[in-house]
């Protein structure tokens, strides 16, 4: 629909051509809107706006900003900011959490398509920096009210001018740069500032941070840590436990990258307005280790200092006896405990990461797969720091093993197989350099791991899967070459499904469908003829369970056991199931009036599935993360 044409140009104060530009967009065609999932484009959004100065005639003569500390920062710590000498509090007043000292902060491009081009169309600030995270004040709820007031001139014993106050905390993590608050009235849309604060620093810009674990084989006795420093040099790791207590330090290799390393030359925030540096990115490959065994481990050098010892559990060996137990789920994305604004907020992270780190504490879990969309950074480079500070909780203690995504890797002319912004122009270079997976090469996501019973495919719907390309063969030769004997269950997993009955929203030429007619009569062929038992897909943010399903027709349907679990028998085998686990984050998917008949089950709740494979039964439970409850739970038996 059209916006209305004096509301934009005074919106934008726009000068004669813009005037003439708005015009022929007004009176022209209609704007584009689609989905992937929510996105919102107009062409509007690219008329250039004002610079971003300080506001003139501010009657808030007596306006004083104070923090609860000077530096230097904890590598997590709260900082609470006090304004005072406000004269009339405004619902537009906010400040801006920005990193590095040399921002400019008066300068502002026109920036909100870039936001928009990500997918995401929450009110964002449109400031040549995006801010790290940013509070309105009137969180403080005495603010708008003037319930916390300064009396600034009297006569006699009558105040005549009075001044309100606010206090707001921010949760703080450390990425490495000095930390700068800036406060801003007239909202995000037309912000100007009104103070800028002196930096403060972490207490140490070098710090070891963040350290995660992944499987680097199938043997269960070797595992690759990595983690972030702001230092080249390498560091180490110090571990031991398991039959044997000797202490075994491991060198790290170091890696990072540039601007020119992601999308050059073409728009999107990563190497503009998002980036931020990532420091240096460490990995170390523990070796000599048994399956199934606790170790404990340490990070750093005596140099930078050491990060606190942490206790980590390798996966169960190949074995067709064996059992593992390991969590799901995919599009879980990041939120800020302080409940800070940023760019792409995912509301339900934080309860399911919460309830994850309960299971993993509990000792039940031998690896976590998160199969695509992973922080939503998107281009916003510093977010990748908080989602990893977030998920370090389990990631350090049992294997964090990664599938990539759209938001992870999608731009035009990048080589991705679907051409949509939705990466923001990271093209999956933080993503491969964070979370070093066994892949086939750069650039080639794809990899298979084994853990006890179960051989898992991990493909990349991202890049080019049709017949006779590099990875339909890989997977091909993959699938073909598993020993059911060592290995009786096969899971195949990726980002986007081939199966589901998500709602349809408002489409354009520019945002594929949720599935693509052709992604399953490309590959599901292949999940047949090599008897794939369980498929696990993310891309859309709900639950959904299928019958044992191949060309859209059910070829078994489940039975109940005495427990009243559906249970699929997976002797003789017909199909596999496939089950969409992306609910662990995203704002939840609505669901289709007229689901299909292959659909079981579905729910549009945050949460995981928690799996147990055993050698003769695989148990799935879709875990409800409000309340620990069960969705929903099924079992292939053989």
């Amino acid at each position: 629909m059209h916006i209305p044409l004096l509301e934009v140009l005074l919106k934008y104060k726009a000068n004669l051509s813009t005037w003439r530009y708005v015009a022929a967009l007004h009176f022209g065609a209609e704007q584009k809107q689609v989905t992937g999932p929510g996105s919102l484009k107009s062409e509007l959004s690219s008329i250039n706006r004002r610079d971003l100065l300080s506001c003139t005639n501010d009657p808030n003569s007596k306006l004083a900003v104070s923090l609860d500390t000077v530096g230097p920062l904890s590598n997590v710590q709260n900082v609470t900011v006090t304004v005072s000498g406000v004269r009339i509090p405004s619902e537009t007043d906010w400040i801006g959490v920005f990193a590095d000292t040399s921002n400019n902060f008066s300068f502002c491009p026109s920036v909100k398509r870039l936001y928009v081009e990500t997918g995401d169309l929450a009110s964002l600030p449109l400031s040549c920096t995006y801010p790290v995270k940013a509070k309105f004040l009137a969180e403080d709820p005495s603010y708008l009210a003037c319930n916390i007031s300064q009396c600034q001139r009297k006569i006699g014993n009558l105040c005549i001018e009075r001044t309100c106050n606010a206090s707001i905390t921010f949760r703080l993590v450390n990425i490495r740069t000095n930390i700068t608050f800036v406060l801003f009235t007239g909202g995000f849309d037309a912000p100007c500032i009104l103070k800028i604060l002196d930096p403060i620093q972490f207490n140490s810009s070098v710090a070891p941070l963040y350290g995660h674990l992944s499987s680097n084989d199938s043997t269960g006795t070797t595992m690759k840590l990595t983690w972030v420093s702001g230092d080249f040099r390498p560091q180490s790791v110090a571990y031991f436990g398991g039959p044997q207590l000797n202490l075994t330090v491991i060198n790290s290799t170091v890696i990072t990258f540039n601007k020119s390393d992601l999308c050059v030359n073409k728009s999107g925030p990563a190497a503009s307005f998002g980036w931020h540096d990532p420091g240096f990115i460490h990995s170390a490959l523990l070796t000599g280790l048994l399956p199934s065994s606790t170790y404990t481990y340490r990070y750093g050098s005596d140099l930078v200092g050491w990060s606190l010892y942490t206790n980590f559990t390798t996966p169960p060996a190949p074995a067709g006896s064996a059992t593992v137990r390991f969590i799901a789920y995919g599009d879980m994305g990041k939120a800020e405990r302080d409940g800070s604004i940023e760019h792409y907020i995912q509301p339900g992270s934080l309860q399911v990461i919460d309830a994850v780190t309960a299971e993993v504490l509990a000792g039940n879990v031998d690896a976590i797969f998160h199969i695509g969309d992973i922080s939503y950074a998107t281009g916003f480079i510093a977010e990748w720091d908080f989602f990893l500070e977030m998920i370090h909780p389990v990631a350090s203690k049992v294997p964090y093993l990664t599938a990539i995504g759209n938001h992870e890797r999608d731009f035009p002319e990048s080589g991705s197989f679907y051409t949509t912004t939705d990466s923001g122009g990271e093209c999956g270079v933080p993503y491969e350099t964070h979370f070093q997976m066994p892949i086939q090469g750069k650039d080639m996501p794809w990899y298979s791991i084994e853990l006890g019973p179960v051989h898992f495919t991990i493909m990349s719907t991202e890049h080019n899967w049709t017949l006779g390309s590099d990875q339909y063969n890989w997977i091909a030769n993959d699938l073909a070459s598993v020993n059911r004997t060592r290995t009786p269950w096969l899971i195949f997993t990726g980002h986007r499904p081939q199966y589901s009955t998500v709602a349809g929203g408002l489409l354009s030429d520019l945002v594929p469908p949720s599935v693509d007619p052709i992604f399953a009569p490309s590959i599901e062929p292949l999940f047949v003829m090599n008897k794939v038992d369980l498929v696990l897909w993310g891309h859309v943010h709900n639950y959904e369970r299928t019958c044992a399903v191949f060309q859209g027709i059910c070829s078994l349907l489940p039975t109940k056991d005495t427990n009243g679990t559906d249970t699929y028998m997976g002797t003789p085998y017909r199909a596999p199931v496939h089950a969409v686990i992306g609910m662990s984050g995203f704002t939840l998917d609505p669901f289709a009036t007229n689901p299909a008949n292959w659909s079981l089950a579905r729910a549009s709740a945050f949460g995981y599935v928690r799996v147990e494979a055993a050698a003769n039964q695989l148990l799935l439970q879709y875990i409800l993360s409000s309340n620990g409850t069960i969705g929903d739970s099924f079992k292939i038996v053989k």
